[in-house]
């Protein structure tokens, strides 16, 4: 059996007061063109990195939204995914909070991006059915941790 190569892929289920921040992929990206998203990015460097998964999710946020998260960046989920063109992708997904900034989105990744409610993104029949089911968990999760 020949080993397996993954891409590693991050992704952010950022919170602000009762809303999520959903993008809208741009039409220009070959994988999942014009589909509605999370903010995220493939694992991207040359040289070992401490918290590689964070770091990298941190700099996507900026890079495709503009803003900043809190520096507590939790574990979500992790998933497979095959890309189009057939590879492998380990897909890790993090809670996070709204810091500050203004959205600003990088239109080369990103065609759109807003704020939206648990219940338009359940409701909503663009929202592809891993979308729902991430911020279904990521819903459960900060409902969980308000407790605390």
């Amino acid at each position: 059996m020949g080993t397996m190569v993954y891409i590693v892929n991050v992704e952010a289920a950022i919170y602000k007061d009762n809303q999520w921040l959903i993008i809208r992929r741009s039409e220009k990206e070959e994988h999942a063109p014009g589909i509605l998203s999370l903010v995220g990015g493939k694992v991207e460097t040359d040289s070992a990195t401490p918290n590689i998964l964070e770091e990298t999710i941190k700099r996507e946020i900026t890079e495709e939204g503009g803003i900043t998260v809190t520096n507590h960046v939790n574990y979500l989920e992790s998933k497979l995914f095959y890309s189009s063109k057939g590879e492998p992708v380990v897909d890790v997904v993090f809670l996070c909070e709204y810091q500050s900034g203004k959205l600003k989105l990088d239109t080369d990744e990103v065609s759109e991006a807003g704020w939206m409610t648990y219940a338009e993104i359940l409701s909503g029949t663009d929202s592809p059915e891993w979308l729902v089911e991430s911020i279904k968990k990521a819903e459960k999760a900060r409902m969980e941790s308000a407790k605390i």
